[in-house]
């Protein structure tokens, strides 16, 4: 699984400077990088989430949707940021839920 993970990363990145290459727009050249470092930046970020695991459940497949939202902008030309940004929702839920309910863990290591 990580293997594959690593070759959709790897063909991602191929796809942008391919289709850079093919038109030499540099605006979408910035733009598309910019949004595949946010898209893996929030899936890192995501891993926060894992306690609950419907959250997390549901950050992943915001975050296979934002995927797609990348790849659809370099094929289509049509950039939808409310669908690359949206796992922000889920990490955003996760903090909420925390300040309201704590961690639970806050008596552990009380001395």
């Amino acid at each position: 699984m990580k293997v594959l993970i690593i070759i959709l990363i790897l063909a991602t990145l191929a796809a942008i400077f391919f289709k850079y290459s093919r038109n030499k727009d540099l605006k979408k050249l910035f733009i598309a990088l910019s949004s595949f470092l946010l898209i893996i930046s929030l899936g890192v970020m995501g891993n926060l989430t894992r306690q609950v695991i419907p959250l997390f459940l549901a950050h992943i497949v915001l975050i296979i949707g934002a995927w797609g939202g990348l790849l659809w902008y370099l094929l289509r030309d049509r950039y939808y940021w409310w669908l690359i940004f949206s796992p922000i929702v889920t990490i955003s839920l996760f903090l909420l839920l925390e300040l309201l309910t704590g961690s639970g863990h806050e008596g552990v290591l009380a001395i």
